[in-house]
């Protein structure tokens, strides 16, 4: 099985390619110059006056034919072994990258993300075949990483309601502990944790799928904003932060306005968790060329450079961009890039050492090619919906 592999493979199959060409090219040169090359010859002979001796005749072609068939059967051994020369050296040259690719992704196979092919100067086709495949590499291994790190924060979250619960259900079936306000108070906490976790998880996967049902209707931006102040302005006095909020006057879009004052209530309880107490808050809305901009500004200790461009993974914590300690469960900010990507709009962060920016681009319209989503009615709008980090 190996062996017929080995004749199945490109460089086998280039060589055996090649070698037809050439053979049948040497063929075809050989059949004209025997049926076109004496006739040619016996006529230029005639011409000269030569053709009154037939033995004459006769010997000078038969020695046309004997140098011409030497001549044109070394000429084509040197011509053909040169070919086949080169066909390998091409052969073996377009075989060793592909194998390299071969064994990289038989390394990726078995689990080995960190696995890069180098540059093989084979050729910009082969060059270009290699840095997708690193790009593909590199993106598997930051899943990868985001899959294990995920793993990692479940059990973390799941480990501290769980075993609250187990030893108080011990301490109840043991009658070291009695059913009491306290107590209850305690476990409902707990389960609650647990409740919120399953919700976040659901509602992250659902939102990144495109499976979130949007109640899209045209809303003021101030009333926006405002809601959304309201809803947080008593957190913000408790721990000494100012909330201030400016809009352009006359802005609207199309929106879900209890999604929207979820991603809002996100961004402006973020903020608070990484405000220090006299600091301050900034909640924005300008127009811009595409549609509106909003925009949650904090003076916190803003974002490191190195977790910046992870803070809207799922189930990601940085020094400042999650905390767990802090009760986020780390999709607060993932739920809330997916829920602007379904209103056809962008979520970007920046940061200083003076703060962080979370910037909201919203388009006037949505654009043709965003996805469909389906319209609900509602009875309920509930502008501070809590946030889920």
């Amino acid at each position: 099985m190996t062996g017929r592999r080995r004749y199945q493979g490109l460089a086998a199959r280039f060589f055996l390619s090649q070698l037809l060409v050439v053979g049948a090219s040497v063929l075809a040169a050989v059949v004209v110059a025997s049926l076109a090359g004496p006739p040619l010859f016996h006529e230029h002979l005639e011409q000269a006056g030569a053709g009154h001796d037939a033995a004459q005749m006769l010997h000078v072609e038969q020695a046309y034919r004997d140098a011409n068939f030497w001549t044109l059967g070394v000429a084509l051994a040197t011509a053909l072994l040169c070919c086949l020369s080169l066909t390998w050296h091409v052969a073996r040259r377009i075989q060793s990258p592909i194998n390299a690719l071969t064994q990289a992704a038989k390394a990726m196979a078995g689990g080995r993300y960190d696995t890069r092919v180098p540059a093989m100067g084979a050729g910009t086709e082969v060059e270009e075949l290699a840095g997708s495949f690193n790009t593909m590499a590199a993106r598997l291994q930051r899943t990868e990483d985001t899959r294990r790190r995920m793993l990692s924060d479940l059990a973390h979250e799941l480990r501290t309601p769980v075993s609250v619960l187990t030893v108080y259900h011990e301490a109840l079936q043991d009658g070291v502990s009695h059913w009491d306000e306290p107590t209850g108070e305690l476990m409902g906490e707990q389960l609650a944790r647990l409740t919120r976790l399953v919700e976040d998880i659901n509602d992250v996967s659902r939102a990144e799928e495109g499976r979130i049902e949007l109640d899209r209707s045209p809303q003021g931006v101030s009333g926006l904003l405002h809601a959304a102040t309201e809803a947080h302005k008593e957190a913000y006095a408790t721990k000494g932060v100012a909330l201030t909020m400016d809009a352009d006057p006359g802005l609207a879009v199309d929106v879900d306005r209890q999604r929207m004052g979820q991603v809002l209530g996100n961004l402006l309880t973020n903020a608070l968790r990484h405000t220090p107490a006299g600091g301050r808050v900034t909640l924005e809305a300008r127009q811009s060329p595409s549609g509106v901009t909003l925009s949650v500004t904090d003076t916190g200790e803003g974002i490191s450079p190195e977790h910046l461009p992870h803070v809207f993974e799922r189930f990601y914590r940085g020094d400042t961009a999650r905390d767990r300690d802090h009760g986020g469960s780390g999709v607060g900010l993932a739920i809330s890039r997916a829920l602007i990507q379904a209103h056809g709009g962008t979520l970007s962060a920046t940061s200083t050492t003076a703060g962080a920016t979370f910037t909201i681009d919203m388009p006037t319209k949505q654009p043709p090619d965003q996805p469909t989503y389906r319209r609900t009615r509602s009875s309920t709008v509930n502008t501070g919906a809590p946030p889920l980090e």
